[in-house]
């Protein structure tokens, strides 16, 4: 994760632009929804489609100042909620359900227009300014491509609760795969359990091809290279490795789509412990 002594700076326009054409593509993609399809259950326990959407507008609406809907003590207990961000998030869930999907829609277009035209006005030092960001004290802008690794997390949360496919690769999957490849590491040595002195590499295919290396000396880390073969090599494709990053499927089902060289039990064992966000 990032030190707060040295946060990450990010180029404004770029990201800004990005962001907000991830709002426009969840926009035109909500704009084809039957109503049968908002009320599908997506891939995160508990959430319909509409569900999901909810949760972008809850976490705009919180950047812009605005509180949620319902108290916390008016909302109910729900199993899959673990932790202080997921209690925020299911008030804003529990406040819109009631609401049709046309409101929804309505009311996704009007904060992410909102919070664009904030965006669109900030300077580069506002974006390079300290603030507390969802992976702890970094930089307004790192905040912001959080904002867009979500955002595009969920998009493909709603497509694949629906089967239809979407790009994944491009600019936004980029920025995208810039915030979730900062949590493999700990997903490597903490819920892995990868040894002292070994390494791994993910060998990805697909929209966002590349090869990530993840070596353990002392706390596991991104590497650029590894001096020699890794202990063991994961391949896969991309669209399933973030999938399985999102803890959004089960490893044991999707096995058979894994090819593991080198060390094949550790390989097994840091596959299956691959889930980390929140």
């Amino acid at each position: 994760m990032s030190d707060a002594k040295s946060p990450i700076l990010l180029e404004k326009e770029p990201l800004v632009d990005a962001l907000i054409g991830e709002w426009q593509t969840i926009g035109f993609l909500l704009d084809e929804l039957t109503p049968e399809q908002w009320s599908t259950p997506s891939p995160l326990p508990g959430w319909s489609v509409q569900d999901v959407v909810a949760h972008l507008i809850g976490t705009e609406s919180m950047l812009a100042g605005i509180d949620p809907p319902v108290e916390e003590g008016d909302v109910p207990d729900s199993p899959h909620v673990h932790n202080p961000i997921g209690a925020f998030n299911e008030r804003w869930i529990h406040g819109l359900r009631d609401r049709g999907p046309e409101r929804i829609r309505d009311h996704f277009l009007e904060i992410t227009t909102q919070r664009a035209d904030v965006l669109r006005t900030m300077t580069q030092a506002d974006f390079d300014a300290p603030a507390m960001t969802p992976v702890g004290p970094d930089s307004y802008g790192r905040f912001m491509r959080t904002r867009l690794f979500d955002c595009w997390f969920h998009e493909h949360d709603i497509r694949d609760a629906i089967g239809v496919p979407g790009d994944e690769g491009g600019v936004r999957g980029e920025y995208a795969f810039a915030e979730l490849v900062w949590g493999v590491p700990f997903a490597v040595g903490k819920k892995g359990r990868a040894p002292q002195c070994t390494s791994v590499t993910f060998a990805l295919s697909g929209p966002l091809a590349r090869d990530v290396h993840v070596a353990v000396e002392g706390r596991a880390a991104l590497v650029d290279e590894l001096p020699g073969p890794a202990t063991t090599t994961v391949a896969m494709d991309s669209r399933l490795f973030t999938r399985l990053c999102g803890g959004r499927v089960s490893p044991v089902d999707r096995m058979d789509e894994v090819t593991i060289s080198g060390h094949e039990e550790l390989g097994i064992q840091i596959v299956t412990n691959l889930a980390f966000t929140i």
